[in-house]
């Protein structure tokens, strides 16, 4: 992979936002095997504001991994404000995040799993199919061969990917091959999906990624979905981020100034920007916001300190260490003693 001066290391977190963090998470453990805390976080979203009606607001938020590999999720909830319930349906090709993929080794095992849990297999094709949560959100179940520790407690690993609704594929195939590093294009293709005719664009990166949870993360994609014979609305159209739904994708990244230069080859700018560190109370770092030409949230982190064992107060400082080597995996398995 082209050395830009930045490394995206993998997707780090798909944000989910709900009505109860609490009432929502035991579904995404007992589902998704998203069982190990990485931080529990209640305070002001102070530097969302511009997202949130120009006011900033109170968040409990929770980012949980599954440590078999892959992405984890934050899942997210306003403490003071009453959020948009009910949300609108999602329609796959709307622009924004239509569908986290999760990642499993045996797709016809997967399959087996969720129908005995009663929850609905849907637009089953022979490589993947769909569920959705309970709170209306889609997420497609794929197989995959990139995983972190082969002992699992639930059916599939973490995020291995999302689909996006786009509205002019050539230039959104541009901004996320040029900004994220997925460089090969895998299928170019007109696809059918519930009676409706899309254009799909999977993305993939070749090379490994770098950086200290690469390894966990492990390879990812992006595909991108362009309806092609029905008019398409935006899923946070008068909205606040943070409102029930998907409301962002977030990147793993080292040397996030490298990145903002990048970003602003593409005639934009971080929207949001931490600059120095922020304090999540079990974590830390550096994050930053972008919207891709459709407008949906992207963003990126810059991890300084994250708990390794956190009932002996014991934190792993990577701003001491070589940010584009893994971390031990001895490490990052003790993340499941938070548990």
């Amino acid at each position: 992979m082209k050395n830009e001066g930045y490394f995206i290391s993998g997707i780090q977190q798909l944000g989910v936002g709900v009505e109860n963090v609490e009432g929502s998470w035991p579904w995404y453990k007992q589902n998704f095997g998203m069982n190990v805390p990485v931080f529990r976080d209640t305070g002001e979203a102070t530097l969302m504001a511009r997202y949130t009606g120009n006011m900033p607001q109170n968040r409990y938020a929770i980012l949980a991994l599954n440590l078999a590999g892959g992405g984890g999720f934050e899942i997210w909830q306003f403490t003071d404000r009453k959020s948009d319930i009910p949300k609108p349906d999602v329609v796959l090709g709307d622009l924004g995040i239509n569908a986290g993929k999760m990642k499993c080794t045996n797709i016809s095992e997967a399959k087996a799993f969720y129908q005995n849990a009663g929850i609905d297999v849907l637009y089953e094709n022979e490589g993947s199919f769909f569920v959705k949560d309970p709170n209306g959100n889609w997420f497609q179940i794929i197989e995959s061969e990139s995983w972190f520790n082969e002992k699992k407690s639930s059916p599939t690993g973490g995020v291995a990917g999302v689909i996006i609704g786009v509205s002019d594929m050539d230039k959104s195939v541009a901004f996320y091959q040029g900004i994220l590093q997925y460089n090969q294009v895998t299928h170019d293709k007109e696809i059918n999906l519930g009676g409706k005719r899309y254009r799909s664009v999977l993305l993939q990166h070749k090379e490994e990624r770098k950086g200290p949870f690469s390894e966990l993360f492990g390879f990812t994609e992006i595909e991108l979905l362009q309806a092609l014979d029905r008019d398409v609305s935006k899923t946070y159209q008068n909205r606040y981020w943070g409102d029930p739904g998907f409301i962002h994708l977030c990147f793993d990244v080292i040397n996030m100034d490298a990145l903002q230069s990048k970003v602003k080859e593409f005639g934009t700018n971080f929207t949001v920007d931490s600059s120095n560190s922020f304090d999540m109370g079990d974590a830390a770092g550096r994050f930053s916001y972008i919207e891709d030409p459709d407008g949906t949230l992207i963003e990126f982190v810059e991890t300084h300190k994250v708990p390794v064992m956190k009932k002996w107060g014991l934190y792993f400082n990577l701003k001491k260490r070589n940010p584009e080597k893994p971390l031990p995996r001895l490490f990052i398995k003790a993340l499941g003693l938070n548990k």
